[in-house]
């Protein structure tokens, strides 16, 4: 009976109820939003690489070498020569390394030149190999393996042939039109930038832009006089620091070689301080709409009295007045935080795509996490809290009115 005198109280108060909700619900949007991007960006960054020792690339910072290298953000300052790739390729303290190679796209995906190796020893999350749901890794020079969300974007299946472009932009002007690719693999899904990639051979990005035609000048030296950067895997971790020495002072040009969880950590430390000024501005946020709850209820308690008055005629004590102004405010908190979910949950799955290709975000629509169920949670108690003066006006209220 009690949540029904509440309900029918706030539909009596529709169009302020109304708008207090949409302040909630808009706050808890933004609450959520942050930490959801800050969430899924963090675990996203930190399941990407595993079982990679060192990247290497031309001189540049750690972040920015990592960045374009494996998240496929932004853009590299110079390529390393192939010369020094092959150098440190044959290196007695390096077992395995994966060549790569950047500057062309597919319809806004990155397209990524690399060998065999790349589908051998790259690792993601907990040391996970990849895998393919259709087809396998390359045969011929102008064979490409299509990441799991390229495919089912683009309704592309083994056999199809594409066209590159050149640039990194979705709407270049510049494509290889003469030279088409054959798709002749398709991974498995890792959540990773690797979803969102094409993978070809590094004679094939050669070749393109030789100007160099499948079935012709079979005889010309297709070998890459340059290439963006590597990823190594070492014979022994005792062997890092001294690898990584001789990679950033090699003579013949400037390197840079990095540890991909040292320059995380440096990423997520300069990131820090943008993380809590975004969780200090969503809380002021979420803390303005219930005072606004809070002023709301308070307004309505002097509309109220007849209706108190009533309340206690037939009998109800101060108490039950107080637990309605609480049932109110508790049901408001609740709407806006359903509100809020099927808004965020309707915004990430409607602008995944967008994400994804623009800025190369893969953001699950799932939003029921530990973290954001604490928060929802923080949320509901906060309402109650807000609403304690108001109730406890109606208390006072509901003892005055016995007296009349």
């Amino acid at each position: 009976m009690i949540l029904t005198l509440a309900s029918k109280s706030l539909l009596n108060r529709k169009g302020s109820v109304l708008l207090t909700i949409i302040a909630i619900s808009v706050s808890l949007f933004v609450l959520l939003a942050v930490d959801h991007l800050r969430q899924q960006t963090k675990q996203g960054f930190a399941s990407t690489i595993s079982g990679t020792d060192l990247v290497v690339g031309s001189r540049t910072s750690s972040i920015n070498l990592l960045l374009y290298s494996i998240f496929h953000i932004g853009t590299p300052t110079a390529n390393l020569s192939w010369k020094a790739y092959q150098n440190f390729n044959s290196h007695p303290q390096i077992a395995w390394t994966i060549p790569i190679s950047l500057g062309d796209s597919h319809k806004g995906y990155r397209v990524m030149g690399t060998n065999d190796d790349f589908f051998l020893h790259y690792n993601f999350g907990n040391k996970h190999p990849l895998s393919f749901s259709a087809g396998d890794k390359f045969n011929d020079t102008f064979d490409v393996v299509l990441g799991s969300e390229v495919a089912q974007q683009l309704n592309y299946k083994i056999n199809d042939p594409i066209v590159l472009s050149h640039g990194l932009v979705s709407t270049s002007f510049s494509n290889h039109d003469q030279y088409p690719f054959k798709i002749i693999g398709i991974l498995n899904s890792t959540g990773t930038p690797v979803d969102q990639t094409l993978y070809v051979t590094l004679k094939g990005i050669e070749a393109i832009h030789k100007n160099w035609q499948n079935g012709k000048k079979q005889n010309e030296d297709l070998t890459p006089k340059n290439i963006t950067a590597f990823m190594l895997g070492l014979t022994s971790r005792m062997a890092t620091f001294d690898v990584q020495r001789d990679i950033n002072q090699y003579a013949q040009e400037p390197l840079t070689a990095i540890l991909p969880g040292v320059a995380l950590s440096e990423l997520w430390h300069i990131m820090g301080s943008v993380e809590q000024v975004l969780k200090l501005i969503s809380y002021l946020v979420i803390l303005a709409s219930l005072l606004g709850l809070s002023a709301m209820l308070v307004a309505s308690i002097n509309e109220r009295r007849q209706e108190i008055h009533l309340l206690r005629i037939i009998g109800a004590p101060p108490s039950y007045i107080f637990l309605i102004i609480e049932l109110e405010a508790i049901l408001i908190a609740l709407i806006g935080t359903g509100l809020s979910l099927l808004a965020l949950t309707s915004a990430l799955i409607a602008f995944q795509s967008t994400l994804t290709a623009e800025f190369g975000l893969h953001l699950s629509a799932n939003l029921f996490s530990m973290n954001n169920l604490l928060i929802l949670g923080l949320v509901q108690i906060a309402a109650i809290i807000a609403a304690a003066i108001p109730a406890a006006m109606a208390y006072r209220s509901a003892q005055h009115s016995i007296k009349h």
